[in-house]
């Protein structure tokens, strides 16, 4: 146990039988349980997972590939079940350094967090050997993925080194997260609804042995897509069927006013080529409503960004 709390690891393995040894044996011997869950794996991951002979571990066998995010979601229900107090998960490529899980425990049993989250650009060094492109893809999906989940605190979403409280679990629909890559983004998003307390813990980045699936032509545009919707599912799960707050009430009449004032702009423009002369008033009817619309946002983002879970 650690401070009192049962700690499961939650290892999601594909085609890992070269590193999934490596991860069980480096585990801490304050982790309670070892969930590995074999992905439909080609390779004997899960005979390599059990071969280490270690009690604490449990292998879920997949029939079918269900994603990194099915298989980490399995291994949380089972933990569940098994009374784990928190789960971490931990990839069974070796890439996460256990020497750093008690940085993202202790929020968790000492301050009150539900959640914690490796993230690796805390550093200033941390983009020095980044190739541009991923260094502004990074701070794009970042800046996407704080809009859509409202943790405006949290970088490096797709960092899958995390820490969560069984707590927040139990507040969880687990059947209705993502099961792909972007899976951790849409975690993050029903965290929010569930009103989770999220923290980043400092962790540099560990690469090893460990070859990447993810194609990011792939994964790109799914990850845009679920933050679109997530967005719109947060916006009304949290803001308007709970309690209709100053948030929903600001965006969406700022959101109606925003239009009207294009929507009306765009038909003066039209009815005025040529020689004809827009009016004041046919000018100041697309104007204000467009600003007091933008102003309305805003005001609706500083809410939501004030109401982070801290």
């Amino acid at each position: 146990m650690y401070k009192g709390r049962k700690i499961a690891a939650v290892v999601p393995a594909y085609n890992e039988s070269k590193l999934i040894g490596k991860t069980i044996t480096t585990m801490p011997d304050f982790v309670d349980m070892i969930i590995v869950i074999n992905d439909c794996s080609t390779d004997d991951t899960s005979a390599r997972a059990r071969a280490v002979g270690d009690p604490r571990v449990t292998v879920i066998d997949h029939e079918k590939n269900t994603g990194v995010g099915g298989s980490i979601m399995d291994g949380h229900q089972r933990a569940l079940e098994l009374g784990a107090d928190v789960n971490v998960v931990m990839a069974g490529d070796a890439q996460m350094d256990p020497a750093y899980l008690p940085a993202l425990l202790d929020p968790i049993c000492e301050d009150g967090y539900e959640f914690t989250k490796a993230n690796r650009f805390f550093s200033r060094t941390s983009f020095a050997d980044m190739p541009k492109i991923r260094m502004v893809g990074s701070v794009l999906l970042s800046f996407g993925t704080k809009l859509a989940s409202g943790y405006w605190n949290l970088f490096d979403p797709q960092n899958g080194y995390t820490a969560i409280a069984r707590s927040a679990l139990q507040r969880l629909n687990l059947g209705a997260v993502a099961r792909g890559y972007e899976f951790e983004n849409d975690l993050l998003i029903w965290l929010n609804i569930a009103n989770a307390r999220a923290k980043d813990v400092p962790v540099p980045a560990l690469y090893g042995e460990e070859v990447s699936t993810m194609r990011i032509h792939r994964v790109a545009p799914a990850i845009a897509s679920l933050l679109f919707r997530g967005f719109w599912r947060r916006m009304l799960l949290k803001h308007v069927f709970p309690s209709l707050s100053a948030v929903a009430l600001l965006f969406f009449t700022g959101l109606f006013l925003v239009f009207v004032g294009v929507g009306w702009g765009i038909w003066v423009v039209v009815e005025t080529l040529g020689p004809p002369v827009a009016t004041t008033g046919s000018v100041l009817l697309a104007v204000a409503p467009l600003l007091t619309g933008v102003h309305m946002l805003i005001s609706a983002l500083t809410l939501d960004i004030q109401s982070t879970p801290d």
